[in-house]
């Protein structure tokens, strides 16, 4: 079946009623203390149906149609489905709001977007109505938790027609290797596709129409959650259950009292939770089986003896609309495997001139749907950046910036990422953006950022900063307050995810004939950045900003 035909999203619920009305769609654990829904909530697709129809009413009433874009900061609050379908019955793209996001970051979204509203929750209400004092040209806030009957209509007229696959549902923004993310324009069909493909894999993953119950704590304005597990979950009937965040202590309370039957998280999640001491609810749960992207081998073993399913690996990214994973059966789980070529996706490993390498060689992975229609199912683009666009799909393949290499079999391997990107507890995030930023601090010359490992987090920030002349750094305590000052100044400024962890003073920085810094020569081969004399630790103070909501 093509999946243009499935329509839009709304569409798909309107079915997906029809045929599972009372089963639960979705859910999300007790949270004591929290100040929505501590004692948890679940809800029917027959009730969702029922808030989406309210909510698609406000809007419509409003003139919001085909064409508009509306942001929403909702910090992971359940009801966002109600405006996600609601909107997406009108032709309205959703752009999602990180929550961890300050102003700067909030204003480039929401202006870069070019939102006709904005829809917050009232613990950022000051940030959100700084935005839209800034950015004036007749943008408005609405609260998401007293969210009005009355809405401000929007400046501009929709657009004549009705919503089809083809129509963008959705705006991601994901970070690249420029200094600001990039927005995926994601349509119906890309939806509809990372969701089908997920279901179709089987194996390991097969999953049973209307029972399934799936547990994912990562956040909803991400596309692991977003694009492959709530489309999933809406096409074969099952129930999305997600918290405010991971919490490790709570993990196995949550799946026993959820019910969950599966669980799909990061590759950081196994690691802690092996840490944690034995409980009875680790060993009581009812989960089939777990999706997770880049376990680490040497846990892989020992975590499914330990709790009693599989972890399966998998591949994907924001901008692909499917998903590759290991979970056929043998699989590769001593090692870094994460599937083969499936009917969704054909793929290679390339060396810089597009050639491709034989079994055992190292290459940039690089995907298409097939040679007729490379493009099918994936993003539509990244917005006002054709240039980007372009370069990601050269001859007539995805290029992921992953480098991998495959076996005789066809089975891939990850080995590295060739983007400056640095991936920290399941957020990537783009070196040059951090260095953009601690580069606009009066005491600094100039600075490299890099990817330190990190035994929680997979990966953590490095600045390495030049001062400028002047500028004393000479004894410890001299350096250490200095960090501690370029790092209060990234911690205002940006998400807290994004400050450096680490910090270290050099006199100068390897340059290249262009005038680029050489980063894989600031440290020799093999040799851990965070040893490096003088290195200032600043992970502890890496916490999340007061009046962000989780």
């Amino acid at each position: 079946m093509d999946l243009l035909e499935l329509g839009t999203l709304h569409d798909t619920l309107l079915s997906t009623v029809r045929r599972y009305g009372d089963r639960p769609a979705y859910a999300v654990p007790p949270m004591p203390g929290r100040d929505y829904h501590p004692d948890g909530w679940e809800i029917t697709w027959h009730q969702t149906l029922e808030g989406v129809e309210r909510m698609r009413e406000i809007y419509a009433r409003a003139g919001y149609g085909l064409g508009h874009r509306i942001s929403i900061l909702f910090a992971q609050r359940p009801e966002f489905f109600f405006h996600w379908y609601a909107l997406n019955a009108l032709g309205v793209s959703v752009v999602t709001i990180n929550p961890d996001y300050r102003r700067d970051e909030i204003r480039y979204v929401v202006e870069h977007s070019e939102s006709s509203l904005l829809v917050g929750v009232d613990c950022r209400r000051e940030d959100l109505q700084a935005v839209v004092d800034e950015i004036g040209g007749g943008l408005s806030l609405v609260s998401f938790d007293r969210f009005p009957d009355v809405l401000p209509r929007p400046s501009t007229a929709p657009r004549t027609g009705m919503p089809d696959g083809t129509t963008e549902a959705g705006l991601l923004y994901t970070s690249g290797t420029t200094g600001r993310p990039k927005g995926c324009i994601l349509t119906n069909e890309y939806f509809h596709t990372f969701g089908t493909c997920y279901l179709e894999l089987g194996g390991r993953l097969t999953m049973r129409p209307g029972e399934e119950r799936m547990y994912n704590p990562l956040p909803l304005h991400h596309a692991n959650c977003l694009s492959v597990s709530a489309p999933a979950m809406l096409l074969s009937g099952g129930c999305l259950i997600f918290p405010d965040r991971f919490h490790a202590g709570t993990w196995w309370r949550d799946l026993v009292a959820t019910r969950a039957t599966i669980a799909q998280f990061q590759g950081i999640i196994p690691n802690i939770l092996l840490k944690l001491p034995p409980c009875p609810e680790e060993t009581a749960h009812g989960v089939r089986f777990s999706l997770c992207a880049g376990v680490e081998p040497s846990q892989h073993e020992v975590f499914e003896k330990r709790f009693g399913f599989p972890v399966v690996e998998m591949w994907a990214m924001t901008e692909t609309g499917r998903l590759i994973s290991d979970c056929h059966e043998p699989r590769s789980i001593h090692t870094r495997a994460f599937g083969r070529p499936n009917a969704w996706v054909e793929a290679r490993a390339v060396d810089d001139n597009g050639v491709e390498q034989p079994p055992g060689v190292p290459g940039e992975f690089v995907i298409r749907h097939s040679e007729a229609t490379p493009r099918k199912g994936f993003f539509s683009g990244y917005l006002k950046n054709d240039e980007a666009t372009d370069e990601a799909w050269r001859d007539g393949w995805f290029h992921t910036g992953d480098v991998v290499v495959r076996d005789a079999s066809g089975l891939f391997s990850f080995v590295d990422r060739k983007k400056n990107i640095i991936r920290r507890s399941g957020e990537n995030i783009a070196a040059a953006e951090v260095e953009a930023c601690i580069t606009a601090h009066d005491r600094v010359k100039q600075v490299a950022v890099i990817a330190a490992p990190d035994e929680v987090r997979e990966e953590e920030i490095m600045a390495c900063v030049i001062v400028k002349p002047g500028v004393d750094v000479g004894d410890p305590a001299a350096r250490e307050a200095l960090a501690k000052d370029i790092f209060a100044w990234c911690h205002e400024r940006m998400a807290y995810f994004k400050a450096p962890g680490w910090i270290l003073f050099v006199d100068s920085l390897p340059m290249g004939t262009s005038a680029k810094v050489q980063k894989i020569h600031i440290f020799p081969p093999g040799v851990d950045p965070r040893a490096a004399p003088g290195a200032i630790d600043l992970r502890t103070s890496k916490k999340q900003k007061p009046g962000v909501p989780r």
